[in-house]
């Protein structure tokens, strides 16, 4: 029997439940008459932006899924995923990598979690003017390496020159193309409770490395970007794992804001485990005195994916044989109910609300 005081408690939850529900069920809205960097964060601001102006302005079929890469239908019956990005990281160089193998990294990554092949990238530069040639050449180089690695090409860019002082040194964007095979499929609406929640590997090294590089903080530690091409190591666990739901590279706004958007897209609960959750100690440490949490720190070289439980274990093998993924771990599973939340066990025995990101804690990241 149920006592009148754990119902009463029960009830309790359940409404406040029910009120972020129907809070999250509302269209991001634009509040801001001037671009702040928190729009640029990944999280609550840059959503209520995209959603407010830029979708407002393009609104199509394709572009309203606001995946990594927007998958098209060619009129021979194949399917195409198309992605860009920019990159305007401060410093340009920083441990582990630079603003050029984040260029290739980045537009790489997009495509493979929307389940293509990469195939080609194009680029384009705008350089401030007084950059250092030997500086650029060796920047260009980590993109070519980097590309080479990946398997892709660059075939085509463009270059602009601006003024002194316009530019902050260097900014890259590139964008990209990749066939999907035929027969696959990936959508946050495959996703299904009972669903389990996998993470190629340790989380929060970029966005950490970049920080302390900035030597803004009087906190020395062993923390080296992430930074890496995923494309081989999604094939390897699609290969073992082909009914996978749904992919995501856990870039700005973290494992946090992915699992966030997934959820409200889904329909679904996504709970964590936080003693699951695969990190460096130094990183954690880092995190910890900074008081930033983790979850929403930027990784450029993992991703999160939805499996369902009978492929799982095999998931997670392919994803540890692989160099990139030998940390690997299920961090999680989907629910039903509460629709649209994301919630933390902790360690503690008890349990959190993830929210979306809000502000940016650590801007110009990548």
């Amino acid at each position: 029997m149920v006592s009148t005081e754990s119902a009463t408690a029960s009830e309790r939850e359940g409404r406040v439940l029910e009120r972020i529900n129907e809070y999250r069920k509302r269209r991001p809205r634009l509040l801001e008459s001037v671009v702040t960097l928190a729009h640029g964060a990944g999280g609550k601001s840059s959503a209520a932006l995209i959603d407010s102006v830029f979708v407002e302005a393009f609104r199509n079929p394709e572009l309203e899924q606001l995946g990594d890469a927007a998958v098209m239908t060619l009129p021979s019956g194949e399917r195409m995923a198309f992605s860009t990005d920019s990159f305007v990281v401060q410093p340009l160089e920083f441990p582990g990598g630079s603003i050029g193998n984040l260029a290739v990294h980045g537009t790489v990554n997009d495509l493979a979690v929307s389940g293509a092949v990469p195939q080609w990238l194009c680029a384009a530069f705008v350089i401030e003017e007084g950059f250092d040639i030997g500086r650029l050449r060796d920047i260009v180089v980590d993109m070519s390496d980097s590309a080479s690695a990946a398997g892709v090409q660059i075939v085509t860019g463009d270059t602009k020159v601006v003024g002194k002082g316009a530019a902050d040194g260097l900014y890259i964007s590139t964008a990209g193309m990749g066939l999907v095979p035929a027969g696959r499929m990936l959508s946050p609406m495959l996703v299904k409770p009972g669903d389990r929640v996998l993470v190629s590997g340790t989380i929060g090294e970029h966005g950490m490395a970049v920080m302390l590089a900035r030597g803004e903080l009087a906190i020395e530690a062993d923390i080296v970007s992430d930074t890496a091409a995923v494309n081989h190591l999604v094939e390897a666990m699609l290969a073992a794992a082909p009914s996978t739901r749904w992919m995501r590279d856990a870039t700005r706004g973290g494992v946090g804001t992915v699992c966030n958007e997934l959820a409200q897209t889904a329909g679904v609960a996504v709970i964590l485990d936080e003693g699951q959750l695969p990190m460096q100690p130094q990183v954690l440490g880092a995190c910890d005195m900074l008081g930033i949490d983790p979850l929403y720190v930027a990784n450029e070289g993992k991703f999160i994916a939805i499996v369902p439980p009978e492929e799982t274990d095999a998931a997670l093998a392919a994803l540890r044989s692989h160099k990139l993924g030998a940390n690997a771990a299920v961090i999680g599973e989907v629910l039903g109910d509460p629709p649209g939340i994301v919630a933390l066990r902790t360690s503690f025995g008890g349990s959190r609300i993830v929210d979306m990101l809000v502000g940016d804690p650590l801007p110009r990241i990548c």
